[in-house]
């Protein structure tokens, strides 16, 4: 445990220069006599850790000092190269980095660690598009939006928004990929937008960059965007009954994991055969149609009465099927 505080402690001045120990504590998450004790281990191990005294001041390390990784272990050797995600980082016009890069941190490995790419290879993979999809070409523009990206340069965005082309300028702030679909998130005036790369029929990279907002957070974005959109499409709402296989099957039916949450909320006490009554946001009557069926005799549609029709004759077809062919 200790051993692997002190390399973080090392690798932390690395890449801060300098820092208090009142910074190196928390984020160790250590006290501050933990820091100053380790710091005396390091300097009595030969690593050069100065103190700079005063208001300013704070330990770095002298001499451009660079640790090798020699104290990684195997794990975390090979969890490195899962990092890479060779796969989009190639579709981003970044291949060429990643690989020597990896290049690098391979010939920083003690010889016992460098069959950790090899290992990783051998037992992961990160098949990105989902399900009954074939994969496409990465989109024609998908490069240029990421170096723009990178250098938060603004851009003038031609994008195909139904039968017809409209441009936009607009800071790209980040990308996303979703089941194989490349998106590009960015600031138009003081809102923030979203659009598929597949559709950018042109971009045009300017000269000017854009002051970003270091508060942006791209993953939070897109959590609440993605949310936004499945709510939008659940414009209806069934009432059923559930039996206690029907309650847990409906997990997998249902649109996203909130609507499953929230039906399990709503569901009042069950009666004395466990069956529960709860409220089910869908998208449509058509689509709780195919979703009830999925769900078979495990539940009772109570309102929509059209809804419920439409699975009592279902119903009674399905029953006629498995009659005997003399009572059909």
């Amino acid at each position: 445990m200790r051993a692997s505080r002190l390399i973080s402690l090392v690798l932390l001045l690395q890449s801060r220069e300098t820092m208090t120990a009142a910074e190196l504590a928390r984020e160790l998450e250590v006290s501050e006599r933990t820091v100053y004790r380790d710091v005396l281990a390091l300097s009595a191990a030969g690593v050069p850790v100065y103190a700079d005294r005063g208001r300013a001041g704070g330990y770095r390390l002298l001499g451009g000092y660079r640790t090798r990784l020699t104290g990684l272990t195997r794990d975390e050797a090979e969890a490195l190269f899962l990092s890479g995600l060779p796969g989009p980082a190639g579709e981003m016009g970044l291949a060429d980095a990643v690989a020597a890069a990896e290049l690098k941190v391979l010939a920083a490995l003690p010889p016992s660690l460098r069959d950790a790419p090899a290992r990783a290879g051998q037992r992961f993979h990160l098949d990105v598009p989902g399900w009954f999809r074939e994969s496409a070409p990465p989109p024609p523009w998908l490069a240029e939006l990421a170096r723009a990206v990178w250098r938060d340069r603004v851009v003038e965005l031609r994008y195909r928004r139904g039968d017809r082309e409209v441009t936009r300028e607009l800071c790209p702030y980040g990308l996303v990929l979703k089941s194989g679909i490349w998106y590009l998130v960015g600031r138009v005036d003081d809102r923030y937008r979203t659009y598929r790369v597949d559709r950018v029929t042109g971009v045009e990279v300017g000269g000017e960059s854009f002051d970003r907002d270091e508060s942006f957070d791209l993953a939070r974005y897109w959590r609440e965007q993605a949310e936004a959109f499945l709510r939008s499409m659940l414009r209806a709402e069934v009432t059923i009954r559930l039996s206690p296989a029907g309650l847990r099957r409906l997990r997998h039916l249902a649109d996203a994991p909130f609507v499953y949450a929230e039906a399990l909320a709503a569901a009042g006490e069950p009666d004395g055969q466990g069956w529960v009554v709860t409220r089910l946001p869908v998208e449509s009557v058509e689509v709780a149609y195919s979703q009830m069926l999925g769900l078979g005799p495990e539940v009772e549609v109570l309102d929509p009465p059209e809804l419920r029709e439409r699975l009592a004759d279902a119903a009674r077809r399905s029953a006629a099927r498995y009659l005997p062919t003399g009572q059909r």
